[in-house]
Order: C-alpha cells, then structure tokens, then sequence
C-alpha cells in the first residue's frame, strides 16, 4: 500500500488586485487572496496557477460585498441581537450598488456571456480547518448580465441562512470576522461530474482515491439527490472498486440557477471508464501536491472528453497522521485507552513523554539520555499520545496478551486489534509475515526487571496475608512522595523549571510501588472464582465489588455529598448554590467572598482533593483547586435530590445498601460451594473477604500520581508567572501551551508569544473534535471505520462490555463534558469515557453507558461499587442515544435498548 506525504509547494501569495478591486480574474487569485476572494475563489486561483484544468471565470470581491452590506445597512461589526432572517432579507432586497452590478455585467460579457456557475466563496471558506461545505448558496447555467447579477445577490444573502450561522457557531468562527466573495465561472457541459477525495474519508487511508459520479451535473452528487457511482481507486488510478448507482434522482440545471428533478428509470450504466478514473485521480493528486495535503476536488467531464476541475478544499474530516510513524505499523491512542477523548494540552503530552520514557528505561535498565524525548514508538496526532504495538502484534506472546489486556482496559479497542489480526479487514491487514513463537523471554525479563526493583511479589503476598499492611504500605508511600508535592518558595526561576522535571521523572514509581496490594485483591477474586466455580458468576461478581472499603475515588465523591447534606441547612449557602452560575460561584470562593460555611467547606474538600479534575491525567488541566467551579455545580446538584422525601436517594445511603448487598452475596456464594465442600467454601470466604480489603486500593496509585503531577504543575505555573512578567508569554497559564524543551528555551530568554497564540488556535481547534480513532495505521487508516459496521441486536439493542450488573430503565443524560453538567436522579448517565473528575456524577445517576473502557476500566469499577448498572465500549453511544430519550440498561448482558 502507497503512503503519501504531501509536502506544501510555496506559490506566490501576493495579491495581484488591490483591495478595493471589485471584481478580478481567477488567474489574479492566490492563497494571500483569501480576504478579498474567500477560500473557494482563492483556491481555484492556486488550481490555475499549478497549471490544471479550471473553467474560466472571476470573482466578484469581498469588497463589493462590503459595499453591499453598506447599502443594505448591515453593521461591519455585528452584536450579538443581530436576527439572521433580517440581513438576509436586508441583502435579498437591497438593489446591488450600481458600480457593483457594472463591474459584474463586464466581466460576464468578457467570458462570452454564455452559461455561468454562480458560486459563494466565504471568508471562512474551504480552509484546512473549515471547509463550510454546502453552507453558502450555488446557482448553476445561470444566463443573463441581470441573472447573474440577481444570483450574486442571493449568494450574498445566503451568508445568513440558518445553516451557514449555525455552521459558524459551531466552529467558533465570530460572524463579525466572515465576508463573502463569488465566483463565476463557465459552465461545463458535463456528461458526467462528481467528486473525488483523494484520501479516503471513511478509512483514512492515504493511500486511496475515492471518487463519487453521475451522469450530468457534478451538484447533484454533492447534495445527495442522486446514488452516485462509488469508486474506490488506489494512486496509480487503478480501479479497486466501482459500484454502480441505481434509481435515486436525477436533477437537471435550468437557466437562472433553477433545478428540474426527474426521475431515474431502470440501472444505468458506469458513468465513467477506468482511464477517466486514472484521469481524474492524477489530476487531483496534482490539486494535493500543490497544496501540500489531500483534497476534496469538485470536477467535471466534458462531452469531448476532457476533465476540468472545478473546486478543490482541504479535506478536513481526516485524522492527522500520527509522527513520527513507521510504514506498516500500528498506533494505540493511549489517552484514549485512559478515558480521555479531549486533546491533552503540549505540556501533558511533554510529561507523557518523560514518563514513558522512564518507565520503559525502568523495564530495560537502560536510563533514557533524554527522557523529553519519550521512548521509542511514542507519537503523536491531534494533541493525542499514541504508541506503536507493531512489535508485541508480529510476536505470539503479544498477540495473546494485547487483546486480553485491552478487554478489561479498552473492550473496543481490543476488538479492533483481532480483527486487524484475523486479516478481516481487507487489504488493511498490515501485519502479515511470519510470527515469532519464542519472544516471551525478553518481556518477561522487564517485568522482573520492575518486579525485582519494586518488590512487586513481598507486597503482593504481604496485603494477601494482611490487609493492614497494604494500607500501611500506602500510608508510607504517601507520606514518601509528600515533599514532592511541596511547592518551595523563592526558588529561582531554572531551579524551579528542574524542581518541576524532576517530580514528572518520579511520577512512574508510584504505580509499581503501590499496584501490587490493590493486585493483591484481584488475585484473591480470581482464587475465588477457579474455587467457587460455577457457584460464583460474572454477575455476584459485580455485586461482590460493591462499595468497597479504602477507595479514594468513592471516599471522595461521599465527603462531597456530606458537604451538601451539612449546606443544605445552611440557607445562606443553598440560596447561593440555587441561584448562581458555577463560574461565578468560583471566582467569589478565591475572593473569599462566598457565605462561611460554603466558603470553610469548600476549602477542607479542595485542601485533600483540589489536585483531582476531569481529563487530570493531563499536566495542562486546571485542578479543581484552579477552577472548583466543577464541583460547585455537583454540589448544587446533589441539593435538588429529594432526600427529604426518599431518604433512600441520599448517596450515602445507597452506598451502604452496597455494601450489605455485597455481604449478602458473599454468604450466599459460600452457601452454595458449602453444599459440594466445606473446604472450598472456607477458602471462597477468605478470598472474596481479601477480594474487598483490597480491591478498593486500584483507585490509590492514580491518586498519588495526579497529586505528583498536581505539584508540577504549581511549579511550572510559577515558572509561567516569570516568564509573563518578563513579556516572554502573555500570562502564568501559556506554559501549559508549550513543551519542557520549549519552557525551558523561554526561561533562557525565548519570546514564546507566537507559539502560544499557535498552539491555543489549534488546541481549541482540536477540542471541538469528536472522533478520535482507538487504533490508526501510519497512513492514516482507521481500521475500526474500514471494519464492517457495527450492527444493534436484534431488538435494536446497542451493544458493549458488561461492566456491572443490574437493569434500570430511564431516560438518557448525554454529557461530553462534566464541568457544568447536572444529572437527575434515575437518568442515565451517557459518556464518552470517564475518570475520577466524573464520579461525583454518578451518586446520582440511575445507570452508566461509556464509548470507552473495559469490565475493569474506572467507570466500570467505580460503577459496580455505587451499584448502578453500566455497560462500556458501546461505540459511538453519545452519538446514537441522545439526551430525554428513555433505555433500558442491562448492565449484566451489556446491552442499552431503546424503548418506546
């Protein structure tokens, strides 16, 4: 399979027309063109400069449309009262200013007055992080100077439709900013016109063309009115695949930008041969090169045969390759596989890398030269870490182990990797070649390198023997990594930064010195489970593991519902909760100016817990002791539960309904291995009790380290504090916009102001993006899209991981980001993936649904303990359940099933 790296041709990107030039030919355009010709006109002018096929034509500029606007009275900066449907109706009606309407008719009789496409070219247009795709109006075979210039004119309006502001809202483009450009051009005489990507936008793969065709005009593909022609080829133009349309309709342009529809009768032929394919590929491929990445390219056949190109945009839908890559491997998103969907800021992804880097050097004994580099087959996309599997998938040990890993981590993601493995996914299928069968000695000779270091098996067997010493064990490593987190005044600035570096570098320890006593309970349930055997299914299991004791994550989320229980008779504290937004509740508590016992509470929970917060993994992320407005919000929703009314509701008393539960199903599973052995059921007791001293301490490793990173971060924010007061960057916080290398160059003196304004542009870009690939090919294939849907049960049941047992029916709660998120009693929570910043949510919802995670991930764990039912790695959940809608959750058969 080809992988293709385009690299950007430089071209001229003076503007050859000055400013004010109402109307310029498409040879006059270039990319610096953009803001007096738009993105569709300025591109179009790249098309004809790289020396490619483009239909004459020109563009009426962006200042004739500001004339207009002037005309129409439309402010140049507009507030945010302003009714689209009145500026819309302001321009449709409003003549076009004469010395506009003049310039237009010209420039239409100059291209021979025949046909032309009339066609919005934005501002905000057809740019690598927009392409505003269908948002503006396009008017074809329009003939006429006055129907042109009445086209132009509706092209203007549609800057305001209901799609296009509603397109611009969702981007974060402020309407204020957008100016609209049109672009006339010759029409074609097509017999056939469509589409062509030049990667494919399903899969990903850059190394495919994808191309949609219909007979005549290239707008009907474009708005779905027609089943075109798919055609599949790779970059030498040959066919891999060419499906025919069939039926749909048919639509005919007339004169003056009207459509007749007609309908299809009977199959029809291909719209295209294999030689206009590779035609129109190498074209396109061309459009690629010279702009520097794939394209989404508009062209059009003419009736003797020759193809000319007719818009050519970014395809912006497509994952960015991870780099640095390998030909032929396989990428892992590990944030991912951590619950986190959201870019991770350049500092977290700095600090992944020393972490890794420290971990790895710790399994092979060699210390990395420098751990900023992050260890081999770390990568990075979209502000996401990944990590190269390719060597443990070409090893036998490793494909046993990956998957199995991944099923109680990352179900999905495991999913996925089988089937890469199993060669189902067509020509996608990277790791063939033969497989090693003798590769466990050098893995295990890490993991005992790490066993040895951090005495994994004396603190394994020591919790299993005593539960009191695991908790002493962490007691002593808490109290070990306390002078870590002290944050030492009156520090130089360069000592500071390596004060920093330092605690990132001990962050990796924590997790083998403390994961053995919670491995300890885990060990023991799985004892249980070979003893007690059919008499202990998956779903005592999880009734088993309910409220389990010395959980920090659970012992946090309680403490938070017993502030609200003592708030709630405190008038003054629940008046302030009840009626105002958590933002500004937030910046009166670092005023000191909430009510006293809102005030004195808050502080006592962020003084043991203000280092936690969603996505907390990340070192970037502000901490709840930064911004506590998040738990002000789940502190004003635990006061609207009704607990006056049902008690039963209070999460308290649900987690000791827990916990007794939990009891009864242990004596109830010793009873029923009784009957065949009183031995055995002496033995299932024992491990089932170990199973809950112990269990609960997982959650203790990840607590240690985020307070580890927590005391970095205060650190580099200090850092930032000098750098900001030196005019090295704007404010404290940029920092967490650049990497340690890079913090450290601004501590030598480095202005770093541009690259921050950078990175916050594309870090904000990035945090409006929802699909994130688990698992991606160095080309970009996304093997889970290039895999076969995935099909609903058959009484249209979405399917997952069983993560914890139960049925609850109620309706759904999708929440993206839990910052300000309020979820009813009974709702069910819906959720892209969860960490502890989440959990206060779940006291009060009635089930939980993740994309992510595995039957050991912590929303699962943390679900199975608050006893609500949860079913995991349900692709694509917060897309095809949507909020009110009501479910049923069947948290033993992994499965959501809509109902009426």
């Amino acid at each position: 399979m080809s992988c293709r790296r385009y690299r950007p041709v430089m071209t001229d990107a003076a503007v050859t027309a000055p400013t004010g030039t109402l109307v310029v030919g498409l040879a006059g355009l270039r990319r610096g063109s953009l803001a007096i010709a738009g993105g569709k006109a300025a591109n179009l002018g790249e098309l004809v400069a790289a020396g490619l096929p483009v239909p004459d034509g020109f563009c009426v500029t962006t200042a004739a449309y500001a004339l207009a606007a002037d005309a129409a009275g439309i402010p140049a900066a507009l507030g945010a009262g302003e009714d689209p449907a009145a500026l819309r109706t302001r321009l449709q009606d409003t003549p076009v200013p004469a010395e506009v309407a003049d310039a237009v008719r010209a420039a239409y009789r100059a291209l021979g007055a025949g046909p032309v496409a009339v066609r919005s070219s934005a501002t905000a247009e057809d740019l690598p992080d927009s392409s505003f795709a269908g948002q503006q109006d396009t008017y074809l075979n329009v003939v006429g100077t006055d129907e042109v210039v009445g086209a132009v004119r509706r092209c203007w309006a549609s800057l305001w439709t209901d799609r296009a502001v509603s397109y611009r809202e969702t981007a974060g483009i402020d309407p204020s900013t957008v100016r609209l450009a049109v672009v006339v051009q010759r029409m074609v005489d097509a017999v056939a016109a469509g589409v062509l990507f030049t990667a494919d936008p399903l899969t990903g793969n850059r190394g495919h063309a994808v191309l949609d065709a219909a007979p005549g005009l290239g707008e009907s593909v474009v708005s779905g009115a027609v089943d075109p022609d798919h055609v599949v080829a790779d970059h030498d133009g040959r066919v891999l695949d060419h499906r025919v349309g069939d039926g749909g309709v048919a639509v005919r342009a007339v004169a003056g930008g009207g459509t007749v529809t007609e309908d299809h009768v009977g199959r029809r032929g291909r719209c295209l041969t294999d030689v206009q394919v590779a035609e129109i590929v190498a074209l396109g491929l061309r459009a690629a090169a010279h702009f520097g990445a794939p394209q989404d390219v508009e062209w059009a056949v003419a009736a003797d045969g020759t193809v000319a190109l007719t818009q050519s945009r970014p395809v912006t839908t497509l994952f960015p390759l991870v780099e640095p890559a390998e030909p032929g491997h396989v990428y892992l998103c590990i944030s991912l596989a951590q619950g986190l969907v959201r870019p991770m800021t350049p500092l977290g992804v700095s600090a992944a890398r020393v972490i890794g880097a420290t971990a790895v050097g710790a399994m092979t004994g060699r210390p990395p030269t420098d751990p900023r580099r992050g260890p081999r087959g770390f990568a990075v996309a979209a502000g996401r870490p990944f990590v190269d599997v390719t060597t443990p998938l070409r090893s036998a040990p490793g494909r046993a182990a990956l998957p199995r890993v991944l099923d109680v981590m990352e179900a999905r993601s495991a999913v996925v990797l089988r089937a890469l493995l199993a060669g189902q996914l067509g020509d996608q299928h990277v790791l063939h070649g033969p497989v090693r069968r003798r590769s466990w000695l050098p893995f295990l000779r890490g993991v005992g390198r790490i066993a040895v270091r951090f005495r994994v098996p004396v603190r394994l067997v020591g919790a299993l023997v005593s539960p009191r010493y695991a908790l002493r064990h962490v007691e002593r490593v808490r109290a070990g990594i306390a002078p870590l987190c002290v944050v030492a005044p009156d520090l130089p600035t360069d000592v500071r930064l390596r004060r920093a570096a330092e605690i990132v570098a001990a962050v990796f320890p924590v997790l083998p010195t403390t994961a053995p006593v919670a491995g300890g309970g885990f060990v023991a349930l799985g004892a249980a489970r070979l003893l007690a055997g059919s008499d202990l299914p998956a779903a005592d299991v999880h009734e088993v593991l309910r409220s389990l004791p010395h959980n920090v994550t659970t012992e946090m989320d309680l403490r938070l519902w017993a502030l609200a229980a003592r708030l709630r008779t405190d008038p003054a504290s629940a008046a302030a909760l009840a009626g105002r937004a958590p933002a500004d509740l937030a910046a009166a508590f670092h005023a000191g100016s909430l009510p006293p016992a809102l005030q004195a509470g808050l502080a006592g929970f962020l003084r043991d817990h203000g280092h936690r917060a969603a996505a907390e993994i990340d070192l970037g992320v502000a901490r709840w002791s930064d911004d506590p407005a998040p738990v002000l919000a789940v502190l004003a929703g635990y006061l609207r539960l009704p607990v006056d009314e049902r008690p039963d509701l209070a999460p308290d008393a649900q987690f000791a309904r827990g916990a007794r539960a939990a009891d009864e199903t242990v004596a109830a599973v010793v009873d029923r291995v009784r009957a065949r052995s009183r031995l055995r059921a002496v033995l299932v007791r024992a491990a089932l009790g170990r199973a809950r001293a112990l269990a609960g301490l997982r959650e203790e490793h990840k607590d240690l380290l985020v307070r580890v990173l927590a005391a970095a971060r205060a650190n580099l924010l200090l850092v930032g504090a000098d750098l900001a007061r030196r005019g090295l960057v704007e404010s404290a916080g940029d920092v967490v916009l650049l990497d340690l290398a890079e913090i450290g160059a601004a501590v030598a003196g480095a202005d770093q102001r541009v690259l921050v304004a950078r990175r916050r542009d594309e870090h904000e870009r990035e945090l409006r993006r929802r699909h994130v690939p688990r698992i991606v090919l160095a080309d970009g294939t996304e093997p889970e899209a290039a895999a076969p849907p995935v099909e609903a049960a058959g009484d249209g049941a979405l399917t997952g991981s069983a993560a914890s047992a139960g049925v609850v029916e109620g309706p759904v709660r999708v929440v993206l980001d839990p910052a300000d998120a309020a979820v009813a009693p009974g709702e069910v929570l819906v959720v892209p993936s969860t960490d502890p910043g989440w959990t206060p949510l779940f006291l009060t919802a009635g089930a939980l649904v993740m994309e992510m995670g595995g039957s050991n991930s912590h929303g699962a764990v943390v679900a199975r303990e608050y006893g609500i039912p949860a079913v995991v790695g349900v692709a694509a959940a917060t897309t095809r359940l949507r909020t009110g809608q009501v479910v049923r959750v069947d948290g033993a058969a992994g499965t959501v099933v809509p109902l009426d």
